[in-house]
């Protein structure tokens, strides 16, 4: 367990103290009170990078004199020394970090969280905001914290299903679904993590497919993948979330071919990840079906919205949920680096997809 470090700083918004790791209590009851808090964004997301990687809790939580608090969820790595460490909120594949409040955050506030970052000893620096969050924290931003686009595809889900099957869903989606309802697809839902090894199944289904539509060497295409999500992932987070995490599976003739996890806290819901056997799934259109159950069961738990995740806008993934009414959002993430590494990283994924053809999908 990291050693509590406690700091006393003066800022252009009035003392501040800084607690790092940030109290686990303090986290929750910030989590609760700010009702736009992810599932990603709580104390269990981070034991889940720790149960998965070489993570620590690097977290810190920022209080101000007048009563302001401001939560950090962020990670470092384990084994580096602080000179060559990234700390992260939250690293690639995790998803969105970002702060978490009770009540507003005026521009001083925001500068004064990125002035403790900006003074971080390590390598790198980078924090992920949530939708909506952008217009204030881009402003506080100093000038060597670099934006780095995304874009979050969210469902609305105010007014109910009926509201968002008759006037978000776009004809189709409708039309896939009662395709697939026709075509007899079966549908078992999961939250005790029992699940996982069909969707790896699946998974590893995807990956053959993305490598021969990326021209992709199988096998390169194995290890990236697998690295960036490894078999034992899932089944950590449905081992830390319990009820919240539920892996959709759809079924044809006894065979899976399609699945989701969708994950949740408070108000929201979010589509995490996907796989599918395209031959059996495309046909019977087994993903929409997946989908307008997860929003289905999203609206009747009291969720305002479902996450649909980034997308590249343009894509066919982009249309595909936007077919369900998402709505696109920006969600960047900034960061700071006292070296070029992200440039040179760039120009070596660069270089490798030059010499294997590589094909954006």
């Amino acid at each position: 367990m990291n050693t509590t470090a406690e700091l006393l700083i003066d800022t252009a918004a009035g003392p501040l103290h800084i607690t790092t790791p940030a109290p686990r209590e303090t986290w929750w009851e910030l989590a609760a009170q700010d009702a736009d808090c992810r599932v990603t964004q709580t104390p269990t997301w981070l034991d889940c990078l720790s149960d998965t990687g070489a993570y620590r809790d690097a977290s810190r939580l920022y209080e101000f004199d007048d009563g302001g608090r401001i939560l950090l969820p962020l990670v470092s790595r384990r084994r580096r020394p602080r000179w060559l460490d990234a700390e992260e909120s939250w690293p690639a594949d995790w998803g969105i970090g970002g702060p978490v409040v009770a009540g507003d955050v005026g521009p001083e506030k925001a500068r004064a969280v990125f002035g403790d970052l900006a003074r971080r000893p390590a390598l790198q620096v980078g924090l992920r905001f949530r939708p909506g969050d952008t217009a204030l924290w881009e402003k506080a931003a100093p000038a060597d914290f670099r934006p780095e686009p995304h874009m979050t595809q969210v469902v609305n889900l105010d007014g109910g299903f009926g509201t968002v099957w008759e006037r978000r869903f776009h004809k189709r989606a409708r039309r896939d679904v009662r395709r697939a309802q026709r075509e007899h697809v079966e549908v078992e839902v999961d939250r005790t993590g029992r699940l996982a090894p069909v969707f790896y199944q699946l998974y590893e289904a995807s990956i053959e497919r993305w490598a021969r539509q990326q021209n992709e060497p199988l096998a390169l295409a194995r290890w990236r993948r697998r690295r960036g999500f490894p078999s034992q992932r899932l089944s950590a987070v449905a081992a830390r979330l319990g009820e919240s995490c539920a892996i959709w599976v759809a079924w044809r003739d006894g065979e899976p071919c399609a699945s989701i996890v969708v994950l949740r806290h408070g108000r929201h819901a979010k589509f995490w990840r996907g796989a599918m056997n395209r031959e059996l799934a495309h046909p019977l259109k087994a993903n929409a079906l997946l989908h307008r159950l997860a929003i289905e069961e999203a609206c009747e738990a009291g969720c305002g919205c479902y996450d649909m995740g980034d997308s590249t806008p343009g894509s066919s993934l982009a249309s595909f949920k936007a077919g369900f009414g998402a709505d696109s959002w920006s969600s960047p993430r900034y960061f700071r680096e006292r070296l070029p590494v992200s440039a040179a990283e760039r120009r070596l994924r660069a270089a490798v997809k030059r010499v294997i053809r590589f094909r954006d999908a």
